[in-house]
Parts: C-alpha cells; sequence; structure tokens
C-alpha cells in the first residue's frame, strides 16, 4: 500500500482507532464513489477533532453507501490556535466566505451576534458548519471549529470569559493599529470581533470600550467589507500572535 498521505480527506464523527469500522451517510458515500470515483481498497484519510488523523481502507462500495476500515494513524492530534471568532451575520455569499476562511485560518469557535445595525435574521446553521467541515477537509487542519447559534451581541458580551482578548474591529479611526496591540499583549487565549456592513453604533463602540477585555483596533484607512475585515484581522493575528509562526506540521 502507498503510504504517501491520502489526497481525499473527510471528517467524521465516530471514533478512530486501528481495525475500527465506519459506515459513510449518503453524502459522504456519494462523493467517494461517483465523484471521486473510489473503488475498494483504495484509501482516504480520516479526522474527527479528537484523534488525530487516520488512513481508511474503502472495504465495500454500493450504490448509496460505503464502509471504511481504519488502518494506521498519520498524525496525532495536535493543540490548535485558541483563537474565536465573534461576527455579525451578513448576506449569504459573504457569510460562506466568512465561515470558510475562518476555518481555513484557524479560528476554533465561530460565534454570529445580533448587533443594532445587522440586517440578517436568520443564519443557515446546518449549511455552514457543512462549509466548514469542507474547509477543514482541504486544509488539512485535525479539527472543525465549533459553531454556536447565533445571539444578541450585549447576550455574548455578558459571557465573555474575562482571561480572553477581544480584538473589536473599529472602522471609525479611533481603534489602534493592529498590528501594535498584537505586537504588545502577552500569547493566549484571543477573540476577533467584526461587525456588520456599516459597522458597530456609537452605543455599541462606547459599551465595548468599557469592557476590560475588549481593545478596539483598526485595520488601516480604508472601509473594508466585513468578510475582509474578518480574513485581515486572523491574518494578522495568527502572523503576529498565533500559528503561522510555527513550523508546518
Amino acid at each position: 500500500m502507498n503510504e504517501a498521505p491520502p489526497r481525499i480527506r473527510l471528517f467524521v464523527e465516530a471514533e478512530l482507532a486501528a481495525g475500527a469500522e465506519i459506515s459513510l451517510g449518503e453524502e459522504q458515500a456519494h462523493y467517494l464513489i461517483h465523484v471521486m470515483r473510489l473503488a475498494e481498497g483504495r484509501d482516504v484519510a480520516l479526522f474527527n477533532g479528537r484523534d488525530g488523523e487516520w488512513r481508511g481502507i474503502v472495504a465495500e462500495v454500493a450504490k448509496k453507501k460505503a464502509r471504511l476500515r481504519v488502518d494506521g494513524k498519520i498524525r496525532a492530534q495536535a493543540a490548535e490556535p485558541d483563537l474565536w471568532l465573534l461576527f455579525a451575520p451578513v448576506k449569504r455569499a459573504r457569510i460562506d466566505l466568512i465561515v470558510e476562511k475562518a476555518t481555513e485560518l484557524g479560528v476554533s469557535k465561530l460565534q454570529p451576534v445580533m448587533t443594532e445595525r445587522t440586517n440578517m435574521s436568520r443564519v443557515g446553521d446546518e449549511r455552514l458548519r457543512a462549509i466548514a467541515i469542507e474547509a477543514a477537509e482541504q486544509c488539512e487542519r485535525l479539527s472543525v471549529p465549533e459553531f454556536l447559534p447565533p445571539v444578541p451581541l450585549a447576550k455574548a458580551l455578558a459571557s465573555f470569559p474575562p482571561e480572553r482578548l477581544l480584538l473589536t474591529m473599529d472602522e471609525t479611526g479611533a481603534g489602534r493599529p493592529i498590528a501594535d496591540v498584537l505586537g504588545e499583549v502577552k500569547p493566549g487565549p484571543a477573540a476577533v470581533l467584526v461587525g456588520p456592513e456599516g459597522g458597530f453604533t456609537h452605543s455599541e463602540l462606547d459599551a465595548l470600550g468599557r469592557l476590560a477585555f475588549s481593545v478596539r483596533v483598526g485595520l488601516g484607512g480604508r472601509i473594508l467589507r466585513a468578510d475582509t475585515a474578518v480574513i485581515a484581522a486572523l491574518a494578522c493575528y495568527q502572523a503576529i500572535r498565533g500559528d503561522w509562526r510555527q513550523p508546518a506540521s
């Protein structure tokens, strides 16, 4: 058997251990059999966010089902950045991009928050989780971010752990440059908060400014769309304080 890492990766909920057998649901089975054209004996990489990454051998295929046998471990589970993203829901295509790129950039928890200027009243949790899973499979991370249901911003802040740094994106120009702030703070748990198109209201920014764990930061002199601000802020964090400073596994 070829010992190179399999090209195809799948996220599964089942426990992973040598010799275990996993029956795939109809959607994943269709992907393997009819999209990727895998036959019995071919291998895939499996991960569940807990047990590392394992090689799975296709043991049985049928029209709407597939069964895998778990073989040897490829990678042990590794610690990932303790980085959350709180974001105001935006239009469908842009919220899809936010979830995809946040997953690729190592976010561990995704929390939609309803602000005074949020125009979206519904968030497709199942669709967004599917996007996060696909992004995790593609970017070779070993976990899928936790996706929480939307809550009002005030409720999210009321339960926010005070030991976690909250980087609040402030497009008014009153925030400090994000690189300066990240260059000064100690390593530790952090979160990024990005508002809706149109930004936070003055009352929201005032309330955020009174919180000891919140730091208002800026991303330069140009007004960025919400999805662009998410990507820019997360990239800055990973470059200065996150796992971009570590060698690839």
